[in-house]
This record gives structure tokens, sequence and C-alpha cells, in this order.
């Protein structure tokens, strides 16, 4: 069935834009109306994006970006599923409550896609089936999920997991995010103040030190020339700096690059620790979720393999996987993986012969989320009087480096 995008006036004057399915334009016009809203245009979209427009899509920079910025965010998805959860909850059809559902969504894009999902159940569909159409937005985990729902007659149940799993997520990153804006707008201030003191203010101050026929001390002579550098080559220091993240970007997009920057990160001194703990949580929760809902062990393996977001986790679960394929347990099979922390094996271990495998995997999540969460909180703490100690002895050898010929010349006059 055809989707339009319209843009229309209320019953009282005032305007208003979504989208509505409908057999052709006509049908979408007596539609609004029937709803009391009075189209002013109308125009029919795309379900999904082609093969040709993806092509078009990677040639044009100005679409790709265009793309990007109307990509369906996470926090969209959980909210969507939380919504019709409660709908389904509430003894709502499935096809209701997605109908529901499409104009409280504010993308303008998921309101497109939720659309094409209901007309494909409608026609015959499965709710599965028609998320896997959109794999781009909805994960394997969410299909999978889903897919199980339906089969046991569950579907409000795991929709209601889903938006917890979702949600729980979600606010991880975002406290970890906000955890680190501070550090880092911090960093950029700094690094700002520093090229505008040294490429326009030093300059000026130290120019009356060039006619000066004595010999200048040595941090002054470094601050003479570390500032000409700067202020003479700073569109140098741009396009290298630039070089290098962009030939590092797609040094890591190869697959030696990927498996060489996941490496690097997990034998960081404090940060790889943080990241094994934070992608074992992530592998956990998720692993715990697909088993409550009644996805089977080798399953579930398969969908977690890339949750985690590390090459090296992803190949030790597919080990992992291969071990519980020939019948053994699923905390010896990870003991053998060097990569996941100790306590995570002993906690699946007591799960495994207490039959509450699900809850000490969300129990082992819970605690690496707490471990992360507080160690990030005490580095952001102690990055903040440690970038102020730097920004201080820099400029502390700033006005030292200024202020020494000064005084040499007060000593000669004298």
């Amino acid at each position: 069935m055809p989707v339009f995008e319209y843009a229309a006036l209320t019953k009282k004057g005032k305007k208003k834009t979504g989208i509505i399915d409908a057999d052709g334009a006509s049908g979408a016009r007596q539609k609004l109306r029937d709803s009391e809203i009075y189209p002013i245009s109308l125009k029919e979209l795309s379900g999904s994006v082609s093969k040709g427009e993806k092509r078009t899509v990677t040639l044009d920079i100005g679409r790709r970006l265009a793309r990007r910025l109307s990509r369906v965010k996470p926090s969209d998805i959980a909210v969507m599923t939380r919504q019709l959860s409660t709908l389904l909850w509430a003894g709502l059809p499935l096809v209701s409550a997605l109908e529901s559902l499409i104009p409280q969504t504010r993308s303008t894009r998921f309101k497109k896609i939720l659309a094409q999902v209901k007309n494909a159940i409608v026609e015959g569909s499965g709710f599965a089936q028609s998320l896997s159409m959109y794999s781009g937005v909805f994960s394997a985990l969410y299909i999978n999920m889903i897919r199980a729902g339906e089969t046991a007659g569950t579907l409000e149940i795991v929709l209601e997991r889903l938006a917890d799993l979702m949600e729980k997520q979600n606010a991880l990153a975002s406290r970890i995010k906000g955890a680190l804006y501070y550090p880092v707008f911090m960093a950029a201030v700094g690094s700002l103040v520093l090229f505008a003191l040294m490429g326009y203010v030093v300059p000026k101050i130290t120019s009356i030190f060039t006619d000066l026929s004595q010999t200048l001390p040595l941090p002054t002579i470094f601050l003479i020339a570390a500032s000409g550098f700067i202020k003479g080559y700073w569109w140098l220091f741009m396009i290298l700096t630039g070089g290098l993240a962009y030939g590092a970007r797609l040094f890591i997009h190869t697959k030696k690059g990927r498996y060489s920057f996941d490496k690097m990160k997990l034998s960081l001194p404090i940060a790889g620790n943080m990241i094994k703990k934070l992608s074992a949580s992530r592998f956990f929760r998720t692993l715990a979720s697909l088993l409550d809902n009644g996805v089977s062990m080798l399953k579930a393996l398969e969908i977690v393999k890339n949750i985690a977001g590390n090459v090296l986790f992803a190949d030790a679960l597919e080990n992992v996987a291969e071990e519980v394929g020939k019948g053994r347990g699923l905390a010896e099979s990870i003991s053998e993986q060097n990569i996941f922390p100790a306590l995570s094996v002993q906690m699946i271990q007591v799960g495994e012969q207490s039959g509450e495998l699900e809850a000490m995997l969300s129990k082992v999540a819970e605690i690496y989320e707490k471990e992360v969460e507080n160690a990030i909180t005490g580095m952001t703490s102690l990055l903040e009087p440690v970038m102020i100690l730097f920004m201080a002895v820099i400029i502390g050898f700033i006005v030292v480096a200024i202020a020494l010929p000064i005084i040499e010349m007060n000593q000669i006059q004298m």
C-alpha cells in the first residue's frame, strides 16, 4: 500500500504535517478529510531505500549527510517499543497499535518505516518478517526477540523486556557520554586558548626582544621558535591532523585495521579493563534477555556475537558457541577465553548449577555496568585537576620565558 506525506490544515486552521497510507492519492485525501484534516499538498513516498538509491547516496556527499542526520535513533526505537507494549497489553490489535503510534513518532523516516511495517503485516507478513526488511534500523537481537515472542504468543511481554533492555543500554551510554563531555570540552577550550596565546599574543610580546643585542635565555628562544612555527605553519598542523585522522579512519574500516584497533583498546592500561567490562556487560545482558524469551543457547550466541562491539570479543564468542555446540557448559567454554573477566566465569558457573542462568547473567551485567560507571566517574574527576595543572604549567612556562629577558635587562641597567 502506498505511503503519502501530507501538509494539511486542521479544523482550527493550524498547519499539520505527517504521513498516511492509502490505496491512492484520492483515497489518502478522503481518509484525511474523514479525520477532519484538509490536505494542502500530498506526495507519495517510497517505502525503503533501493540499491540504486544507496549507490546514489554513496556518491552524493550531501545526500549521505542528510541520511545520517535523519537516521533513526535508538532512543526513538525504545520509546516506540515501550508504547507498543503498553497498547498490546491494553488489548489493541498489532495493526491498530502501530497505526496509533505512527503520528506520535518524531522522526519522519521512522514514521515511513513503521507505516511500511504496518502495511506488510496487513498484507499477511509476520511482525518479525516485516521488521527484517529494515535490518539497518532494527538489530538482529530485536528481530529475533520479536520472532520468539510471536512464536510463543507473548509479544507484549517480549516488547516490554526489549524496552527495558534498550532503556538500560541507552541510559548507560548517556551516563558515560555525560561523564566525558566536561573533560573533552575542557581539553578543546584549553587547546584553543593555547593556540591563541602562541599564535597571536606571544609574538606581539616577544617582538620587543628581537632588537636586543643581548643573548636571550633558552626558555625564551624556545618560546619564540615555537610561537613562530605555530603562527607560520598552523595550516600545516591542521592538514596533518586531518590527514592522520582520515587515514586512521580508513585503516580502522579494514579487517586488519579493526582487529589492531580493538586489540589496542583492550591493551590500554586503565581504559582497556573498562572496555572489557563494558563489552562483557552488554553481551551478558543481551544473552540473558534472549534466553529468557525462549531463544536457544546456540542461536542466542550467534545473535550476540557482534553485540559487544569488539572483534576480539566476537572471535571469542564464536569459539564459545563452538564449544557449547559440542555439549560443554557456558562457564567452562568462557573460561578458556582469556578476554572475559574472572568474576563472570564464577558467577555463570553458579547460575548453571542452580538453574538460574538468566538471572545470574543479568546480575553479572549489572555489576560490570556499575563498575564501569564508577570508574569513568573517578577518571573524569581526576582528569579535571590534571588538565588544569597541565594548562597552568604551560602558561607558567610562557610567563617565565617572557619575564626572564625583562629581568635580565633590568639587572644590566642597574
